[in-house]
């Protein structure tokens, strides 16, 4: 194995020779984004606020050196948060027990940490090939429009109730119009309106930013901050996080293993669709497996550092990838630069106006919506749309793990749907003497004796039933009693497409003739010469070219019938 496998950042620490500069300016935004939120999510998970600030230190270093992604930025989020405080609550809350709580939440993180190494080390990652292209422009979307509207309520300064859904967001804003705070509103705007005219200018446009949320906040003051209820984000706590063991009770870890395998699957599958989304632009090849074992280490080895758990975040993750992020070293230097805030300059954090991070986010979550890829969709395919709109949907009116799980099984029926339905066409030859689609070609011939017909798709327990039926027409219609099959089509046979297929050959041998095979791919045979079908239908009934078949079941062809047919494709004929 090589070293490269085992530490991924020996592949990327090279390039930061010449990306330092854009890692440092993405870092430093990183920074500067992640203080409220740290605290923000540390309170939906009902810890106190230095969990967050503590999770936001440790887990991005450690995301950053064992993950593929070069862009994503591991850390607290709000589905992660959410998650943790409805399992851990069902046990104790913050109010009855606050240590026995944050204990609990550090052993959930260490637990679901485990259950995403095992799974990568078991290179499960091609699970998430399942989630489909259109799924993930579909939850990009949606958690763009949800990542703006949840900042509504500092863009407009109305104290919208905490936790309330996408659509309570909207009813409350539209029915507290009236409270707008137009200091607040101006702040934000102001700060939006700063952030896309400094995008404009040439060389300082990837640090928009990180100057609008400066100059946004010193709008606040100049505004008169307080005076008008212009919110900063608080004090902020100088503390560095401390090594502790989580308490391993067994009680409490098969209390919390249904919770930690939940958390576990919805972490993974929020971050590498959260890879996947921001690779979409970057053309970076990604490499699951490996970022399902660094989620994994990223949450075992921080839980020893009081974080709680984490996952990949889409709106720091965005900010990264727009402010220039070229490599993870810019997940460290955020990592880094929230350390010294933290023991530094936590005075002077604590007046970065929070309607000025709202304005930032704003511009985030409409850049995480990909118009041209969703008009993309909705020109091409239906079935596409349809799991476009319900991945987007999903992802505003119900849970994030829900969206994501509807819209996946969504595109697997419509594959499955497809798939069950092999295209199967009636060949014969041409004026031209070639091969054709009988109905590609008015001139296309067919043996009375004869039939020829061509399978593309997999002959597999979902698709059996539709090819089934095809074949019993041919059967009962049809007075030719040889079939050849044109087989480079298929991609692969399942046991039971095997069974079906050794009975359909005994059925029409039983008629007086049989069926046949042209250009099987080994791969396809594999079960039918495990399974023992291949015997069944006789390996001599196997051919590689077509004419070799046609001139051996020419010989089974009855004779009289030859002598008074009009058609005469094949060369045996004549």
């Amino acid at each position: 194995m090589s070293l490269h496998k085992i530490f991924p950042f020996l592949r990327w620490l090279p390039l930061t020779k010449k990306t330092w500069k854009d890692d440092l300016i993405a870092g430093v935004t990183g920074t500067i984004i992640v203080i409220p939120q740290a605290v923000a999510f540390a309170m939906i998970a009902g810890l106190p606020p230095i969990y967050g600030f503590y999770t936001a230190m440790i887990t991005p270093v450690i995301a950053a050196l064992f993950g593929s992604s070069y862009h994503l930025i591991s850390g607290p989020t709000t589905t992660g948060s959410i998650v943790v405080f409805a399992i851990i609550s069902k046990f104790v809350t913050p109010d009855s027990d606050l240590e026995a709580f944050v204990s609990l939440t550090i052993l959930l993180s260490f637990m679901a940490g485990v259950i995403k190494l095992v799974m990568g080390l078991a290179k499960m990652g091609k699970l998430v090939n399942f989630v489909s292209y259109t799924v993930v422009i579909g939850f990009s979307a949606g958690a763009g429009i949800l990542i703006a509207f949840k900042q509504l309520k500092h863009v407009f300064g109305i104290n919208v109730p905490q936790g309330s859904s996408f659509y309570e967001i909207i009813a409350y804003i539209i029915s507290h119009i009236k409270e707008t705070n137009l200091y607040v509103l101006g702040v934000a705007i102001g700060t939006l309106l700063i952030a896309l005219l400094i995008k404009k200018v040439r060389y300082i446009s990837r640090l928009n930013m990180l100057f609008a949320m400066i100059l946004g906040s010193v709008l606040a003051v100049v505004l008169g901050g307080n005076l008008h209820s212009i919110e900063t984000i608080g004090d902020v706590p100088s503390n560095l996080p401390p090594f502790k063991i989580p308490d391993f009770n067994f009680e409490d870890m098969r209390m919390l293993t249904s919770g930690a395998i939940t958390l576990a699957l919805i972490g993974l599958v929020e971050a590498v669709s959260i890879s996947r989304v921001i690779s979409l632009s970057s053309h970076q090849k990604l490499n699951n497996n490996q970022e399902f074992v660094s989620q994994g280490l990223t949450n075992i080895i921080s839980s020893f550092f009081s974080s709680y758990v984490s996952s990949g975040s889409f709106s720091r993750s965005g900010v990264n990838y727009q402010a220039g992020a070229k490599t993870p070293l810019a997940a460290i230097v955020s990592a880094i630069g929230l350390l010294l805030v933290v023991l530094f300059f936590a005075t002077y954090a604590s007046y970065l106006a929070k309607p000025a991070m709202g304005g930032i986010i704003l511009l985030v979550g409409y850049n995480l919506i990909d118009f041209k890829r969703i008009k993309q969709i909705v020109k091409s395919s239906k079935r596409e749309f349809i799991v476009l709109s319900v991945t987007l949907l999903g992802t505003l009116f119900l849970e994030l793990e829900t969206a994501l799980f509807l819209g996946i099984l969504i595109s697997l029926f419509f594959y499955l749907e497809k798939t069950s339905k092999p295209n199967i066409a009636i060949v014969g030859k041409n004026q031209d003497n070639k091969f054709f689609n009988i109905i590609r070609d008015a001139t296309t011939k067919e043996c009375p004796q004869l039939k020829m017909i061509r399978i593309d798709g997999s002959i597999y327990f979902g698709a059996v039933d539709g090819i089934s039926k095809y074949f019993t027409d041919l059967y009962e219609k049809n007075d030719q009693k040889y079939l050849l099959i044109l087989a480079n089509g298929i991609n692969f046979i399942d046991i039971a497409g095997a069974e079906w297929l050794s009975q359909e050959v005994l059925k029409w041998r039983n008629r007086g003739g049989g069926i046949y095979f042209v250009g099987l791919k080994l791969i396809s045979q594999d079960v039918l010469q495990k399974g023992g079908f291949a015997k069944i239908i006789k390996e001599e009934n196997f051919f590689k070219d077509k004419n070799t078949a046609i001139a051996t079941i020419f010989k089974h062809l009855d004779k009289q019938v030859c002598s008074e047919c009009k058609v005469k494709i094949y060369d045996e004929c004549s």
